[in-house]
């Protein structure tokens, strides 16, 4: 085990609600003296996205027993260091006393996905937190099992999975590499003081030390204080001078192909847009929004609308894209297409490490931590790796069909369809205009209508439109005229 020179107040979430939220991707508890176990785990973050494992905690959120020596602990970290290769990459393991909470204020907090039931806190004692970051190497235990945390659990992969995870550690780490000609200088303060003003809302603490530093920390900059690709695309004003792949290209088409009358192209509109990463997301989202059809529906009084695709399925389809792309083809920009029947969002860069189109909703591996990060801080993430079965939820929740992925060796497309079930009209409303369905639906509710109701249900029509409307019901045999003059009022017919 090595241990890295690394602060651990850079993580300034509470570490109460992290525990308390369960074991899970990020978190594990390791509630015995098993170097094993906490070997098989120290492989499993390392080689996917990083973690705390938490020695004497039982899954309940009980201390295990009473709490071990210090070097008792140091002892099973040597022991454990013996059981794997390469060497994982660690901070010192950290003391925690759960019964004092100014002493939690140093972890990330857990992304939720798999956790399990809160822990009471109350009466513990003293437990023992390492923290294991993402490794650019592939780690095996000593029996040749290549391990990864899947949910709460470590997951060994098999040989094509192995391959894969192998490929994407060989690629190196393109988003931390150092942007020849960038200064720090060419940063944004706006757009730093902004990040800085998001991270203190979603951590409930803000940030009191030099700014240098923390970019480091998230690695905005390397050590020697050059720009990142990552630091560059969260806090650059315009980062396409540097990495003119960086950008977004909107086309909207009329119909269903690509392709026009006499093969022209069939868009109605194209865009390009370029700037950091943030602003990206919102300007991408904005246009798609000005494009989406929107539909209404009266139920009772009120006015619903209904929108083309679920807001949270297009904006998770559209920061997956930004977020997970692989930055180092330069040849060509995030595509987002709007069809008449669909939405596509193609990212170019196949699916990272181990992730298959099969285990994309269970399983969890970035190819751009730090720019993930960076958007969870700011917002655009709600929590990391529960996305795509989130969109896949809202999208069932419409009446659509579950997105469709193709996963190609250089780009990864996401589509979402707009096709609905249409909900059969009944026979009384298929002869008439909105207004006319609007009073009959008022009447299924209310038993009747009369001309002042009507006149208050729709008020940007003359009162003699709304009673011609009500006549031609009548006569078209749908409703029945009971009473006179101002006791008039209408009913269904039987």
């Amino acid at each position: 085990m090595i241990i890295a020179a690394v602060r651990l107040d850079k993580f300034i979430m509470p570490t109460a609600p992290f525990i308390e939220s369960g074991e899970g991707p990020r978190l594990a508890y390791v509630n015995r003296a098993d170097a094993d176990l906490i070997a098989e785990t120290m492989v499993a973050f390392a080689n996917t996205e990083g973690g705390m494992i938490i020695i004497e905690l039982q899954e309940d959120g009980e201390v295990a027993s009473a709490a071990s020596e210090i070097h008792d602990i140091s002892r099973l970290l040597r022991l454990a260091d013996d059981l794997y290769n390469p060497p994982v990459v660690t901070e010192d393991w950290e003391e925690i006393d759960l019964a004092a909470p100014n002493q939690l204020m140093q972890m990330p907090a857990a992304d939720g996905n798999g956790g399990s039931a809160g822990a009471d806190l109350r009466g513990k004692t003293t437990v023992y937190a390492l923290r294991v970051p993402r490794s650019t190497e592939l780690h095996a235990l000593a029996d040749g099992r290549v391990l990864i945390r899947s949910g709460k659990v470590n997951r060994p992969l098999g040989g094509q999975e192995i391959q894969r995870l192998a490929s994407a550690k060989n690629t190196g780490d393109f988003e931390s590499e150092a942007v020849p000609g960038a200064t720090i200088d060419d940063f944004s303060r706006a757009m730093i003081d902004e990040y800085l003003e998001k991270r203190a809302e979603r951590t409930k603490r803000p940030y009191s030390g030099e700014v240098n530093s923390l970019l480091a920390e998230v690695g905005a900059i390397t050590a020697n204080g050059k720009p990142t690709v990552g630091g560059l695309l969260l806090f650059s004003e315009y980062p396409q001078r540097w990495l003119p792949q960086s950008g977004v290209v909107f086309a909207k088409f009329v119909g269903k192909t690509p392709r026009g009358e006499s093969g022209l192209a069939g868009y109605s509109r194209r865009e390009e847009l370029i700037g950091p990463v943030p602003r990206l997301i919102e300007a991408t989202w904005n246009l798609v929004w000005s494009e989406m059809a929107i539909s209404a529906v009266v139920k009772g009084l009120e006015r619903e609308e209904t929108f083309e695709y679920p807001q949270f399925a297009v904006r998770e389809a559209l920061v997956n894209a930004i977020c997970h792309r692989d930055y180092r083809l330069r040849g060509r920009r995030i595509e987002v297409r709007m069809f008449s029947d669909r939405l596509e969002v193609i990212s170019p860069g196949g699916l990272p490490g181990f992730i298959t189109v099969e285990n994309i909703k269970d399983e969890h591996f970035s190819r751009n931590p730090r720019l993930v990060g960076g958007l969870f801080h700011w917002g655009y993430i709600e929590e990391l790796g529960l996305g795509i079965d989130r969109m896949m939820e809202v999208m069932e929740q419409a009446g659509h069909s579950p997105p469709k992925f193709d996963a190609r060796p250089y780009s990864f497309a996401v589509a979402l369809h707009n096709e609905r079930a249409q909900p059969e009209l009944p026979e009384w409303s298929r002869d008439t205009n909105h207004r006319q369905a609007r009073a009959l639906q008022y009447i299924r509710e209310s038993g009747s209508i009369t001309n002042r109701e009507y006149r208050g249900l729709i008020q940007s029509v003359s009162a003699e439109t709304l009673r011609l409307d009500l006549v031609d019901l009548v006569e078209k045999g749908i409703l029945t005229r009971i009473g006179a003059k101002k006791g008039t009022y209408y009913v269904l017919r039987e």
